[in-house]
């Protein structure tokens, strides 16, 4: 049996079109598939409480020049900010320094906190005062809740020429 041209040509394009329709429905069923597993991205909350005001108020009462007595980093390395203790005041810092996205660090015994990437360095009160930084850290929102306990929201960022309004800080 011959085939003629006409017929081996129908045939492939026959064959082709199956083809594209078998692809095409086996993509759908895919998507289908994977729409009832849908790519979650788990973060952990940005709303959470830190302790009661009591706790920030207690150990060296002694202010240095910037008025700054106390700055806890027990947060850095989980939610990436610090609290710190003014005389009239508690507030927290975000430690992403504002050059470059990286994590500041605070030195305790110099009372600044500094940028490992390109050496920005900040006041105690997250002011800038060295390295290519263009402004000082920024602050979170910070608030007491109904119980009394200080609760910080890391997704609501204060920038530095913002840190006088309410939710920048808590008087104490």
């Amino acid at each position: 049996m011959t085939v003629t041209r006409r017929e081996a040509f129908s045939r492939g394009l026959g064959l082709a079109g199956w083809g594209a329709f078998v692809l095409a429905l086996g993509s759908g069923a895919t998507e289908t598939v994977r729409f009832f597993f849908p790519r979650v991205v788990f973060k952990p909350p940005s709303r959470f409480g830190i302790g009661v005001p009591q706790e920030f108020l207690s150990g060296d009462t002694r202010a240095d020049t910037y008025g700054v007595a106390f700055v806890d980093d027990r947060w850095k390395s989980r939610q990436r900010f610090f609290v710190v203790r003014q005389e009239d005041r508690i507030y927290a810092l975000y430690a992403r320094c504002p050059h470059l996205g990286c994590t500041v660090n605070w030195f305790s015994d110099l009372r600044v906190f500094k940028c490992p990437c390109h050496g920005s360095q900040y006041r105690s009160d997250g002011v800038n005062f060295a390295g290519p930084a263009p402004r000082p850290l920024d602050r979170l929102w910070i608030e007491r809740d109904a119980e009394g306990e200080l609760v910080v929201d890391t997704a609501i960022v204060f920038a530095a020429d913002r840190a006088e309004v309410d939710g920048a800080f808590i008087d104490v």
